[in-house]
């Protein structure tokens, strides 16, 4: 018993060292970027779709399709952020369909970097409530979005879309950080609706910090 109880607690520590590390990642245009925390959640640091460099993905691409390293999808960290940031793990494709092509003709890779932070995570169902709080120290907001990133949660007939993104993250820090209790209300009148017809949710990671 003594021996599988440190073996958990091995598997933790190890977990939890893991997620520590920054993570760092070059996906070739066309492949997809798979994101992943074990035990706590994503938030991307930095993230272009483009291209920077004539050293990068270039298996059998001409000398025209790599020479222009002046590249770079201004929104590709907002992009990024919208769809991972909170989550525990996230696929999203290097293809300009996503990132609009900011250079045609160059063949593109999206670089990133992540951490994965330790937060806790609140999903509120549309048109419901509900209060994050701490019992010690007061929020701090790490992401909030109001909309729809997969279909399972708040199972909905109406849940038909996984591509609802609106960061709510300024809006909820103005509200809640700095509290010890903070009330969501997950609703249309609050948000505005960032996908018609599509049944949404409120999706908020944060931590509780020291005075």
């Amino acid at each position: 018993m003594l021996v599988q109880k440190l073996s958990w607690i091995t598997l933790l520590l190890f977990l939890y060292q893991h997620d520590a590390e920054a993570k760092k990642m070059v996906v070739c245009e066309g492949d997809s970027a798979c994101l992943k925390c074990d035990l706590n959640f994503i938030k991307i640091n930095k993230a272009n779709y483009g291209r920077t460099n004539c050293k990068t993905c270039i298996s059998g691409k001409p000398a025209n399709q790599i020479s222009n390293t002046q590249c770079s999808a201004a929104a590709s960290l907002s992009i990024m952020s919208d769809r991972c940031d909170g989550s525990k793990s996230c696929t999203v494709p290097a293809v300009n369909s996503v990132f609009s092509d900011p250079c045609v003709g160059t063949y593109k890779y999206l670089d990133l970097s992540y951490d994965c932070l330790p937060a806790k995570r609140s999903v509120t169902c549309e048109n419901k409530k509900s209060v994050i709080k701490c019992g010690k120290g007061v929020i701090h907001v790490h992401h909030a979005n109001y909309g729809r990133r997969d279909l399972v949660t708040c199972p909905h007939k109406c849940a038909t879309a996984s591509d609802c993104y609106s960061s709510q993250t300024s809006s909820l820090r103005s509200r809640c950080d700095g509290k010890k209790s903070c009330q969501l209300n997950a609703s249309n009148s609050v948000f505005s609706d960032p996908c018609v017809g599509v049944n949404k949710y409120l999706e908020v990671t944060y931590c509780c910090k020291s005075y």
